[in-house]
């Protein structure tokens, strides 16, 4: 072999060479720019059963005191997820829903509202537990201030356990938070594959996988692989971009402290008037109470109720059937809750006590925010 043969063999084992250590550099380069083109999806995370454990993986309604954090289940869904989003995470709580207080809620949409503010983050994911999720996401929806896409989910298993129903749902709301699709319909819950409506979504079993739905509304839409359908949309779509969009519920105004105390009472055959009595001397603001059929209440309640009104006690009527509505009917005092669920009701009743001391005022909210709907008749 000649000199000039040998020199051109090692010209080219110095390409390959240089060739092996140069594509992952550039490639690097590549995917940290793919990276940046992505939706930015920040998770703020509030605990749940997402990230419970329990004492066997066949236990599905034990609970053993480890949990783990959110972003050990992130972790799980990579690398699929980081070809969707750019995610991080704010782990703002990790308690369950018995631990849960307004004070939580407060700190929670402040949490939402300051990550959407950044220009660089496109949506938010919240995982929460789903025993009162429906309320948190209504919560959400009444405060936060941003239009950008604000998604909630969890699970109904635990982390550890056999069909660990969290991966698939926190991979799903990453992905329709970060389509961008729910921009301006305000906070909507998804699990299952389904998403809905803060307002509308209510948690129907204690046990199944599919718990939650929208109602006799039904569901926003679904979530399947890469083919998200959104198929309606709550009515507050249509003041996407204006100011009316947003509520007056700013809790940037307000101080946690502020928050107003607000119960719901149950009714039924015989229903004592004791809880409205106890709680208007407690200094309670606002009940509601959930009563039978379109709203009514037993004679002992009517008659407590009353004197609570005359202390300045102020009542949201809804109805504990979970459908159908209380139309409001201006008596003094008493609201209609329209077709709000009782929890729910209490939800918009502490945020009307907490901006407004005037009751009609509240009847206001309840008729409009309460009880959005689509009008194109101009009037």
């Amino acid at each position: 072999m000649n000199k000039r043969h040998v020199f051109n063999k090692m010209v080219a084992a110095a390409v390959v060479i240089t060739t092996i250590f140069t594509v992952p550099f550039f490639q690097q380069e590549t995917d940290a720019a793919a990276a940046n083109d992505l939706p930015h999806v920040t998770i703020v995370g509030m605990g749940g059963t997402i990230t419970s454990t329990a004492y066997g993986r066949d236990l599905f309604q034990s609970y053993a005191p480890d949990k783990v954090s959110i972003s050990d289940i992130l972790k799980r869904l990579q690398p699929e997820i980081s070809k969707i989003a750019d995610v991080k995470v704010q782990e703002l709580y990790n308690i369950n829903s018995a631990e849960t207080t307004s004070a939580n809620l407060y700190d929670l949409s402040l949490a939402i509202d300051k990550a959407l503010s950044d220009t660089e983050v496109d949506a938010v994911v919240v995982n929460a537990g789903t025993n009162i999720m429906e309320e948190l996401a209504y919560f959400s929806d009444l405060t936060v201030q941003s239009d950008k896409p604000v998604v909630f989910t969890g699970s109904m298993r635990q982390s550890n356990t056999f069909s660990f129903d969290g991966e698939a749902n926190l991979f799903n709301a990453i992905r329709l938070a970060a389509s961008g699709e729910t921009k301006c319909y305000g906070t909507v819950l998804m699990m299952n594959d389904e998403f809905f409506a803060a307002r509308e979504v209510r948690k129907t079993d204690a046990l199944r996988l599919d718990t939650f739905d929208g109602g006799r509304y039904g569901a926003l839409g679904t979530v399947d692989e890469n083919r998200i359908r959104s198929v309606r949309a709550p009515a507050r779509v249509m003041a996407c971009g204006t100011e009316a969009w947003k509520t007056p519920f700013d809790l940037k105004k307000v101080k946690r402290e502020d928050l107003a105390k607000v119960e719901v009472v149950y009714s039924y055959t015989e229903a004592s008037g004791l809880p409205i009595k106890a709680l208007a001397e407690a200094g309670v603001k606002g009940i509601v109470t959930a009563g039978h059929g379109a709203g009514g209440i037993s004679t002992d309640q009517i008659n407590a109720r009353k004197e609570a009104i005359e202390k300045g006690v102020v009542f949201v009527s809804a109805t504990r059937t979970g459908s159908g509505a209380v139309y409001d009917t201006g008596t003094p005092g008493i609201i209609g809750a329209a077709d709000l669920m009782p929890q729910k009701a209490r939800i918009l009743l502490q945020m009307g006590l907490t901006f407004s001391k005037d009751p009609e005022q509240i009847r206001k909210w309840f008729k409009s925010i309460g009880v959005p709907e689509f009008n194109m008749s101009g009037r």
